[in-house]
């Protein structure tokens, strides 16, 4: 135990010693900062009397905006977050993690380290478990920042928000495999993102199954469902974000389950040939 701390350590600290935690803190903090002070609710007896983004109200009739429900502002200004957070939090951690692993690979560095008594699978596990844990403390730091300014500002205290959280983790975990198994096979940062990215946005015609299904033949409609269900369908679990932020009754949990298991087997495959590499 004590070694695979030292591992996480390790990564932690080149993390930040390639500014990476300090780009991703400052770009979180810009997101809750310009959140706090661009939106103004004016909350009257536990009402929303009226509403201001950057001093401007939102065009529409008078009474419609005092309508407005205050835990539907607090919902819809959090669910956007959240999907942000999903696609650009995830786009951008894979961009600034990617170069860690196939540099750990240097030969001169892999070596120094396989020269402790140390198992390959522990040493793949610290640097992966470093990623996680960088990740999900920006996350965290994020999501409560935005959490908290939203329940401040209400006085609303949406918990569910943080559900979306693990959700969020959990994806870029799985998308962080693919750069792992490439990384390990290749050594290539640039194959790992592109690979990556690749799967991102193929996820988007995945998730477009209900409508190009009926028009594709037989063997296509084979071809499609395959993939459908051996790749990971990030776009698709979005949606089931939004659902879960909007506090809806999730129509699927298979899209995730799907995707950890693809997930799973990616990192097991990484490990399985990284124990058997020469290095």
């Amino acid at each position: 135990m004590l070694q695979l701390r030292g591992l996480i350590s390790l990564t932690i600290r080149e993390l930040r010693a390639r500014k990476v935690i300090v780009g991703l803190f400052v770009v979180s903090t810009l997101v809750w900062v310009l959140l706090a002070f661009a939106l103004n609710l004016d909350v009257v007896d536990g009402t929303l009397a009226g509403l201001r983004l950057f001093g401007q109200e939102p065009e529409g009739d008078q009474p419609v905006q005092q309508a407005l429900n205050l835990r539907d502002v607090v919902v819809a200004v959090e669910s956007v977050v959240a999907g942000a957070a999903y696609w650009m939090g995830t786009l951008l951690g894979l961009f600034a993690t990617a170069s860690l692993l196939p540099n750990m690979l240097d030969s001169g560095r892999i070596r120094l380290l396989l020269s402790k008594p140390m198992a390959r699978a522990k040493l793949l596990a610290g640097h992966v478990a470093g990623v996680w844990l960088t990740m999900l403390a920006l996350a965290v730091y994020l999501f409560g920042s935005v959490w908290l300014v939203m329940s401040i500002k209400t006085g609303i205290w949406h918990g569910r928000f943080f559900v979306i959280l693990g959700i969020v983790l959990a994806m870029f975990a799985v998308m962080y495999a693919v750069v792992v198994l490439l990384a390990v096979t290749t050594e290539s940062t640039a194959l790992a993102l592109i690979t990556a990215y690749g799967l991102l946005f193929a996820s988007l015609v995945l998730n477009l199954k209900d409508q190009l299904m009926p028009v594709m033949s037989e063997v296509g409609q084979w071809s499609f469902l395959a993939f459908y269900h051996v790749l990971p369908n990030f776009s698709e679990v979005s949606r089931l974000i939004a659902q879960l932020t909007e506090g809806q009754s999730v129509t699927s949990w298979y899209p995730l389950v799907s995707s950890l298991i693809f997930g799973a087997v990616v990192y097991a495959g990484a490990a399985f040939w990284f124990g058997r590499r020469d290095f």
